[in-house]
């Protein structure tokens, strides 16, 4: 019996299979070219399974789209042959898609051979459906359904060719545009050699299969092949995508590394490793022309108080700022380099001698001393640099070394200038470290010792304080003072432990002073790093507790240059100290630049002119009218006025007649040991002379507050 029936959820369910089986198939041929063999292998083999059970499902779907609900003859061979040749045509066309080079021979027969497969794929869905014996009724119409498998064939491949180039981005578009045309083709193809069979159904019997059961077959194993398929395909694209993520990381992260192993990350200059790699080149190529080249060693003064007042951020601009500046300075061939905080290296080839030198060390001067601008604000720092030659200046294994002596000599010779490497400046250098050494040990091995000398009230004659002076006994050189070792203290960062020190061990001695039954304010000099530290207060009173001892018996002694230095962090500790009742005084008074403004805002009680200003005070008018000015400045803006270096009984008495209120210098005492100064002030009070005031040491407060 021959029909040919209509069954329009079928044929939608074979076009849904078709579309989203090509739609894979086109994704799948995206995705293997370029992959390596065992990558492309998997997919291969894959796609092929899934996207031919897809079309075989599509050729058996659409063939029973035409078949009225009964039964099939029930032909396995016929069904598993028809899904082989199905995986075999799609499997040939990835082939071939994964090969974009292959030559046009292996093309077409590799077009021809997918036509084919297909074809062989129909016809054996067919027989397994069944056929009559009327199967060639219509030749015309069977040559053109075969046509169109051909047309099928070769269009697929195509597509799968075509979808080697379409992007990521817009390739899902493309992909189901073009599987959505190509699978109303196949769908087409399938009902045209339907028309050229005839197909043979009954009722279901013994041996046979119901249609309906096939149909279910089919697309549930077309659905779940294309699905996993599918999801494998996301699945393994999310991983590619993290994949590329971290290997694009890993690139970033080895070209930071680069970055951080050859150039500062602040000033973008090249750091300390690449300067040296480009110095033993340059030493190289001085040794064979037989030229000479420079080296600067750059630090900036002042640099530490725009951290410690408006923050390391800012800190940072100005580092920024600085390394922008010199490579405009730099000529061409010229080596910049920082090399830490806030030093840099400067390397002039060429055959410079002292006269270029020093015409490069000029222009770093002037650029770097313009303002800074923070902001708002504007900050001024100034630098010191150190200039050595080779091979004049020494072994190339010694020339930084020899550059940054010079520079501290620069530094010590006020700063905002350059020297030249001298070979005593090795010594110095040598001397320092070596000094650095001992003096860190210093403070462990008991060697610190604080001497005390008077403040003379010149009214009354009493002694009203003592200053704190803190001397080295070293082992081996002896006696060392400040000035010695006080500059390396600074420069090295000791000078916090020494600070610390000084403070704790000046109210150990007042305590037993008053338990000795002499009031004496004591008074000790704060560095600008300490005013600069945030707890400074903290442990100033700290100390004043545990040896119970009123804080008004503690002079703090601020150079008027430190006060200068930073206005900003000055103000905010002498308020801090003035709060907590400690006695504040401006040393060394008329040495720096202070304003009247400023001056007039802080809250010291005291100023101390410094002794370059009484040492003429005798045969200089200009010395005197400066001391009376200032000592009637001080007395308008309620403070008293303390002269130091009072050497001689005529310097006393000018003093006295132009107002002073205190004195101090070696014609009272010279500055002693804390049991000397008990001592003295226990000494038979009948002998003071008229410039050797009695003490009185019944009074149980000093006598300015």
């Amino acid at each position: 019996m021959h029909t040919f029936d209509y069954r329009p959820e079928l044929l939608i369910t074979a076009w849904l299979i078709a579309l989203f089986a090509l739609s894979v198939a086109f994704d799948i041929a995206s995705r293997v070219l370029g992959l390596e063999r065992n990558a492309t292998f998997g997919w291969w083999l894959g796609g092929s399974l899934s996207v031919g059970t897809g079309l075989w499902a599509v050729d058996v779907l659409a063939l029973l789209a035409s078949h009225a609900p009964g039964a099939v003859t029930n032909q396995s061979a016929y069904v598993l042959g028809a899904w082989v040749l199905a995986v075999g045509a799609v499997g040939t066309a990835l082939r071939i898609a994964a090969q974009p080079r292959i030559s046009t021979r292996r093309k077409v027969v590799g077009y021809a051979a997918t036509a084919v497969l297909l074809g062989g794929t129909h016809f054996a869905v067919v027989s397994a459906i069944g056929l009559d014996q009327q199967v060639f009724e219509r030749p015309g119409t069977v040559l053109l359904g075969i046509a169109a498998t051909l047309v099928a064939g070769v269009l697929f491949l195509a597509g799968l060719a075509k979808s080697q180039g379409i992007g990521a981005v817009r390739g899902w578009a493309w992909h189901l545009i073009a599987a959505g045309g190509l699978s109303v083709v196949f769908i087409g193809q399938i009902w045209l050699g339907v028309a050229g069979w005839a197909v043979t159904v009954g009722a279901p019997g013994e041996g046979q299969l119901s249609a309906n059961a096939l149909a279910l077959l089919a697309g549930t194993a077309a659905s779940v092949a294309l699905t996993m398929t599918r999801l494998m395909a996301k699945l393994e694209r999310r991983l590619t995508g993290r994949t590329e993520e971290l290997a694009a990381s890993l690139r970033q992260a080895n070209e930071d590394l680069q970055k951080i192993a050859y150039q500062d990350p602040l000033t973008l200059l090249p750091n300390r490793y690449v300067f040296e790699q480009r110095l033993e080149a340059a030493v190289a190529r001085a040794e064979r022309d037989g030229s000479r080249l420079a080296l600067l060693f750059i630090d900036l003064d002042g640099f530490k108080p725009i951290n410690d007042s408006f923050g390391h951020s800012s800190g940072d601009t100005v580092l920024h700022a600085v390394g922008e500046r010199l490579r405009t300075i730099a000529r061409q061939g010229d080596t910049m380099a920082r090399v830490g905080g806030d030093e840099f290296l400067m390397l002039l080839e060429g055959a410079p001698d002292e006269g270029s030198a020093a015409l490069v060390a000029s222009r770093v001067l002037a650029t770097l001393g313009q303002p800074y601008s923070l902001g708002e604000k504007e900050v001024t720092v100034s630098c010191s640099i150190g200039i050595v030659f080779y091979p004049d200046g020494g072994a190339r294994s010694k020339l930084i070394a020899h550059a940054d002596a010079a520079m501290y000599s620069a530094k010590r010779a006020g700063g905002s200038t350059y020297c030249f490497f001298e070979p005593r400046m090795e010594a110095d250098a040598r001397e320092q470290v070596e000094l650095l050494r001992d003096l860190r040990r210093a403070v462990e091995q008991g060697e610190l010792e604080l001497y005390y000398q008077p403040k003379i009230d010149a009214h009354s004659g009493q002694i009203t304080a003592a200053e704190a002076l803190l001397r080295w006994h070293h082992p081996v050189r002896g006696l060392v003072l400040p000035s010695v070792f006080i500059p390396v203290a600074e420069r090295f960062g000791v000078i916090g432990a020494l600070g610390t020190w000084v403070i704790e061990d000046a109210c150990r001695q007042v305590r037993e002073w008053r338990e000795a039954g002499l009031a004496m304010r004591v008074a000790i000099n704060l560095s600008a790093h300490q005013m600069r530290q945030e707890d400074l207060v903290e442990r100033l009173q700290g100390a004043l507790r545990r040896h119970r001892i009123d804080p008004s018996l503690l002079t703090c002694e601020i150079t008027e240059s430190v006060a200068m230095e930073d206005t900003r962090a000055t103000q905010n500790a002498f308020q801090r100290l003035g709060r907590a009742g400690i006695h504040l005084s401006i040393d060394d008074f008329g040495t720096g630049y202070s304003s009247l403004s400023y001056l007039r805002q802080l809250p010291a009680e005291e100023l101390k002119i410094d002794r370059s200003f009484i040492m003429d005070l005798e045969s200089s008018d200009d010395a005197r009218a400066i001391v009376d000015a200032v000592v009637r400045l001080a007395h308008a803006l309620g403070l008293k006025v303390v002269a130091e270096g009072v050497d001689s009984p005529r310097q006393c008495e000018i003093l006295m007649g132009l107002g002073c209120d205190g004195l101090q210098g070696f014609l009272f005492a010279r500055p002693m040991s804390a049991e000397a100064l008990l001592e003295w002030a226990i000494e038979d009070r009948s002998e003071a002379s008229e410039f050797r005031p009695s003490l009185f040491v019944d009074s149980a407060q000093p006598v300015w507050h």
